[in-house]
Parts: structure tokens; sequence; C-alpha cells
């Protein structure tokens, strides 16, 4: 899918590990985490290490049942990530705030997806790399049988001056421009959203 940005997104199923790799860097949250946060309990994740959550994401693109996200490009150049798959695949989510007290979907429906992670490298920002994201994440949840997209973004308007770190979930306002409805706030400066693809 192209943007009028200009910004393509491909599933990551469909693109090379290096350019994978390149999205999350060395350095920062990205480049520790790999989007494996949300998947493991705190005590795993705590003790890996940098390789083993590599590993891991490279493990579940290669395994493809679905693919865990998206992957913008601005010309040849990749930019960005989205982690985007069936709720069910996110076990801490099951004990995250901002879902039990604030999603209105039953957390073992697999035909509700989450969008947990946004990462645009830097110099890339603020050219409309988040927006296409979002869009390719829903465009790949819908082909592949999702019913309802959710996210838990942060309010910006709440969380003033907040740096692109812990905008990670993305912003209420990138959700909202997309379409998603905000249907709860369970707390101050984070809301949950959704889209819903089919009745």
């Amino acid at each position: 899918m192209q943007s009028d940005t200009g910004v393509r997104v491909v599933s990551v199923a469909d693109v090379s590990w290096d350019d994978v790799r390149t999205v999350f860097g060395t350095r920062g949250d990205p480049a520790g985490c790999w989007c494996q946060y949300f998947k493991l309990p705190n005590a795993e994740f705590e003790s890996a290490t940098k390789e083993d959550c590599s590993g891991m994401l490279r493990q579940q693109v290669s395994a493809n049942d679905p693919a865990p996200g998206v992957i913008a490009y601005l010309g040849d150049e990749p930019v960005g990530w989205c982690a985007v798959e069936p709720r069910p695949n996110y076990p801490r989510l099951r004990r995250a705030k901002v879902v039990t007290e604030g999603s209105r979907q039953d957390p073992d429906d697999a035909s509700v997806w989450a969008v947990t992670c946004f990462v645009v490298r830097v110099g890339f920002r603020k050219r409309g790399v988040g927006g296409a994201l979002l869009r390719g994440a829903v465009d790949q949840a819908r082909a592949l049988g999702a019913r309802v997209v959710e996210g838990y973004p942060v309010d910006t308007a709440e969380r003033v001056g907040a740096p692109s770190a812990e905008l990670y979930h993305g912003t209420v306002s990138l959700f909202v421009k997309a379409g998603f409805a905000v249907v709860s706030r369970p707390t101050r400066d984070r809301a949950v959203v959704e889209l819903v693809l089919r009745g």
C-alpha cells in the first residue's frame, strides 16, 4: 500500500531481515525490545538480551501465522514499523490496566487485533510515516480476518511534551484521524480506541 505522502507499507513477512534490523536500529528502546514486551512475562523480558528479543521477532516473522507487523518505506529506505496481531498473541495485555479497565472486547477473542507499537526512525519523523503505518496495519488485519482493531494510544493533550520514546503506543489524534473511535479512558493520559471492521 502506498500513501499520499509517498510512504509504502508492506507486511514484515515480505521484506528482508536487514530492513527490519535497519528500522529497529542499535540504540534506544526499539533495539532492546524488538516488540517482545507484550509477549513475554516480566521476569523473562527483564532477563532477555537484545539478541534474544531480536531472535524472537525473527522467529515470529518466519512463522508468519500471522506476520506480526508491517514495515514502512520511503523510496527504498525502510523507515518504520508497526506491530499488529490478534490480541491473544500479547499475553501481557491481559494484565495491563489500560486493557483490563478500558477494553470492551473479550480478551480471548482472536478476531480482535491489537496495534501495540510504532517505531519511526530518527530523521523520518513528521513525514506521515505513523499514519501510513497505522493504515497498513489495519489493511493487514482486515485481510487476515480481523473483526476489530484496537489500540492503546497516549493522549498528548494530557501528557504534554512527552518525548517520542513515550509515544510508542501511538497518539490518540493519530488513531482518530484513521477512523478509530475512543471507547474509554482508563487513565488520565491513555485511551482505548477501536475500529470495527465487520459486525
